[in-house]
This record gives structure tokens, C-alpha cells and sequence, in this order.
């Protein structure tokens, strides 16, 4: 009776003050959806990104001009990647630990199809092993082949994205494109992968090496050599293989010195986690500050309630009510406002989450949204503490005096 009594007084005293009371949960809804968006877009991001680095699959490596430890050997010195570098790698490294490989140049240029003009993310010249290394599936047509390559035939496959803005829903297969001033046909369209954040794997134009050498960047060095381990197992195999022809052919004996540097996706992986998980946490305490504003904005709340109803303290302590009654009242009235705003502050961030935030899409953590409401909770019960504990403090005579 004495728990339903005091909850019936704080409702009641919140209701007198409907303004008041809707700021101050306004303030902690505020708190508790900024603390579960943030965190669900820093964990969309780190999904994201996992997912754009396994979508390689788990046995592939890239090979990129560089020296590998970072050190100081200028540009100029360091011996770029060459289609050589690749046949080397292709012909030489054990086939027990390599599978495949694909040297690869990436260029931007203009596509035309019709009267439509389009400028995809990037253009990429390759082999065909680039697309089982890359894990590329084809959703309409077939790939180029190796005697694509060895003819130098302008051939192209596109992209999902890059298909949709150039054809629209007709079929491309079979069309003919100008890339740059020169015309490709067609051969096939990518399955979409989906974005990534704030790049789009799907918008590119894939077309043989010799073909994108020829008209677009030159036959001198390649980008990067893709590299596809026999499988998952035998990457460090296939690692130790690589580094060792690659030492032979750029003529280096010190393996310290190697002017290429090689990744994996594991490592990738653990490198990105590791700074997304950095990025989340920045963006959960920033989002709990919001918390705390909500906490000081309950605080001041309450003293200018306790101060309102100064007489009203007064004569219920006159009238014999304990200590223990006046200071469970502030106190439920405190608890009500952080739990009714954190509970409108988990709607509003479950809610938020199903739209797409600065390109990524957002992934709630369960123990964001138990964690941020029991601390809005905990929030309304330290914050309240005080002005109940100088609500119950009162003396019946100096309350009734109280103008």
C-alpha cells in the first residue's frame, strides 16, 4: 500500500509539471538513442568492413609494390610489380601452396552507352583468375578467358552498379560500350556484393590486362599481384612462396630489404577490427555524454521541484509522514522520468537503426540497449539523490514558513 501510494504521489507530481517533466525525459530519450545509435553504427561499420574483406575469401593475398617494414628507401629505388613479377610468381612458387594469380592495373575512365554517360568507380585491367581470387560470381553472361587475354579482345564485365547506370534494365550482355574512347563489348555482369560504407565494390569495368594497358595506362608496372592460395591452410605457404620468388626476381638477398609488401585477409581483418573497435568506443563515449547531461538536467529538475513544493514537504512531515516516505517520493519521481525517458530513448534507437546512417547501416548491440537503459536508470536514481535527500532533510517549521 505504502509502495502503490508513493508511486500514485510522484505520478501525480510529474503530471502537475507536464512541460517540465517532458524536457527532462527529453533529455535522457536524447542520451539513450544517441548511446545505441552510435554504437550500432560503429558496429555497422566494423561489419562492413568484415564483410568487404572476407567477401575476398579467406585464402587470397596481395602482393604491393613498397618495402614491406616501412622504412625509408625512396620511391624512386624501390622496383615496381610487373606482369613478369606475376608470370614469375605463376610459373615458379610451389602449386601445392599458390593456386592462381592475377596482376592488376586500375584505371578511371568514362563509359558510354547510347546517350548515357557514366563514370564508374574504377576500370580494372586483369586475368581471369582475378575473379575466383576476388571471389567475383557472374549473375548474367560468362567471364572473359585467357585467349581474351593472349588476342588483347575488348571484352569487358561489369559491375552491378555499373551496369544499372549504363543500361538500366536492359540486358548488356552482348551491347557494345565506349570506354574511353574505345569500344568493348560486353561479355558479362557481376552478382552486386553491396556497398561497403563509402565505397561501392560493385561499380567497376573488368576487362583484360593487355587490352586496359593498351589503351589506357601503358605496359609498365601493375598495381598489385593477386595472389590465391590453394586454400585457407596453406596461405603461410603460400606467403613464404611468393616472398621468396619475388626476393629472386628483383634480386635481393636480404629478405629485411624486400621492396614488396604482402597481406593477407586475416591480418587485414585483425587490423581493421582492431580500429573500428577504436571508433566504436570513441562513439559510445561520446553518446554517454549525453547521458550525463540527461543526469545533471533530472538534478536540476528536482531542486526546483523540491523548491516548488516546499510547503507541501512541510505539512506532510507536520502531518507525521517519516522521513523515508518524503525521500522515497523525490526518488520515484526521479526514477520515473529516467525510465520513461530511457525507454522512449530505446524505441527511438531501435527505430533509427533501420535507416541507413552517412552511408553504413547500422547493427544495435543487445547490451547496448540493456546497458544504456539501466544506466539512464542508475543515472535517475544518483542524480535524484540529492534533492530527495534535501526534500526529507526538511524541518516541518522552516518548510511551512517557506514563502
Amino acid at each position: 500500500m505504502i509502495l502503490w501510494q508513493t508511486l500514485r504521489f510522484a505520478v501525480g507530481g510529474l503530471a502537475a509539471n507536464k512541460v517540465r517533466s517532458a524536457l527532462t525525459m527529453l533529455g535522457v530519450l536524447i542520451g539513450v538513442a544517441s548511446v545505441i545509435l552510435l554504437l550500432a553504427v560503429g558496429n555497422g561499420s566494423s561489419q562492413a568492413v568484415k564483410d568487404s574483406i572476407t567477401s575476398l575469401g579467406t585464402n587470397s593475398l596481395t602482393v604491393s609494390a613498397g618495402s614491406a617494414a616501412g622504412g625509408s628507401r625512396a620511391t624512386s629505388s624501390v622496383k615496381k610489380l610487373t606482369v613478369a613479377d606475376a608470370k614469375a610468381l605463376a610459373s615458379d612458387a610451389d602449386p601445392s601452396a599458390v593456386k592462381s594469380v592475377a596482376p592488376v592495373v586500375t584505371t578511371s575512365a568514362t563509359a558510354l552507352y547510347g546517350n548515357v554517360s557514366y563514370s564508374p568507380g574504377s576500370v580494372v585491367g586483369t586475368y581471369p583468375a582475378y575473379f575466383e581470387t576476388s571471389n567475383q560470381k557472374v549473375a548474367h553472361g560468362d567471364y572473359f578467358t585467357d585467349d581474351d587475354v593472349l588476342g588483347s579482345r575488348k571484352v569487358a564485365v561489369l559491375g552491378a552498379t555499373t551496369a544499372k547506370q549504363l543500361f538500366d534494365t536492359e540486358d548488356p550482355v552482348g551491347k557494345k560500350i565506349v570506354l574511353g574512347g574505345t569500344p568493348f563489348t560486353v561479355v558479362g555482369v557481376l552478382a552486386a556484393k553491396g556497398g561497403s560504407g563509402f565505397t561501392d565494390p560493385d561499380d567497376v569495368v573488368i576487362a583484360p590486362l593487355p587490352t586496359v594497358q593498351n589503351a589506357f595506362t601503358g605496359f609498365g608496372a601493375v598495381n598489385q599481384i593477386l595472389v590465391q592460395a590453394s586454400s585457407a591452410d596453406t596461405t603461410t605457404a603460400a606467403q613464404s612462396e611468393i616472398t621468396r620468388v619475388l626476393l629472386g626476381t628483383h634480386a635481393i638477398t636480404d629478405p629485411t630489404k624486400a621492396d614488396f609488401r604482402i597481406t593477407n585477409q586475416a591480418s587485414l581483418l585483425t587490423a581493421r577490427e582492431s580500429t573500428t573497435k577504436t571508433f566504436t568506443v570513441l562513439l559510445g563515449a561520446v553518446a554517454a555524454i549525453s547521458l550525463l547531461v540527461g543526469g545533471i538536467g533530472i538534478t536540476n529538475i528536482m531542486l526546483v521541484t523540491v523548491t516548488e513544493r516546499t510547503r507541501e514537504i512541510g505539512i506532510r512531515k507536520a502531518l507525521g509522514a517519516p522521513r523515508a516516505v518524503i525521500l522515497g517520493q523525490f526518488l520515484t519521481e526521479s526514477t520515473l522520468l529516467s525510465v520513461i525517458g530511457a525507454g522512449l530513448g530505446v524505441a527511438a534507437g531501435i527505430v533509427g537503426s533501420h535507416f541507413s546512417i552517412v552511408g553504413i547501416k547500422p547493427v544495435v548491440i543487445p547490451e547496448s540497449v540493456l546497458g544504456a537503459f539501466g544506466i539512464a536508470v542508475a543515472i535517475g536514481l544518483f542524480f535524484g539523490s540529492y534533492p530527495a535527500n534535501r526534500a526529507a532533510s526538511l524541518r516541518p517549521i522552516d518548510a511551512l514558513r517557506h514563502e
